[in-house]
């Protein structure tokens, strides 16, 4: 059922995050929360959740703003952050951390969604550099779908 009065959508996402440092092991860690979809006024879409535990970043909200050939990736809470993901550009992103802010440079490879207010998938790959060096290379896979009606 929609909330008429914030137009937030109840979802279940499944979130798959990959994690690839030089020289390791690919590191991936999947799971699968409640959020909310909801519509924005320029016409894009906004996932939100709350992250656990389970990915080290307990009491922070996470939200992903799709619109038009751009996503932004913010964090408020424990950790505060914004990344911004433009296929084939590349974008400087602040990222706070215990020690300080960090400034990265993200280079999206992928950016590719089929989302609605039903839901779909996003995916997303992308490198981080700090200081012109790339440190790694990570993706998101997230798949939304429409919270049935209890």
């Amino acid at each position: 059922m929609i909330n008429i009065k914030t137009n937030e959508l109840p979802v279940l996402m499944t979130i798959r995050s990959e994690q690839h440092f030089e020289d390791m092991e690919p590191d991936s860690i999947e799971l699968m929360t409640e959020g909310t979809l909801s519509l924005t006024g320029s016409g894009g879409i906004l996932l939100t959740y709350q992250e656990s535990e389970l990915t080290g970043l307990e009491g922070t909200t996470t939200s992903f703003e799709i619109c038009g050939p751009q996503v932004i990736l913010s964090r408020t809470g424990s950790v505060n952050s914004q990344m911004v993901f433009e296929e084939g550009r590349q974008h400087t992103s602040l990222y706070e951390t215990p020690f300080g802010e960090l400034a990265v440079d993200i280079q999206t490879s992928r950016l590719r969604h089929n989302l609605t207010e039903q839901g779909g998938l996003m995916d997303l790959r992308y490198s981080i550099s700090v200081d012109h060096s790339v440190t790694g290379r990570n993706a998101f896979k997230i798949r939304v779908r429409r919270k049935a009606d209890a």
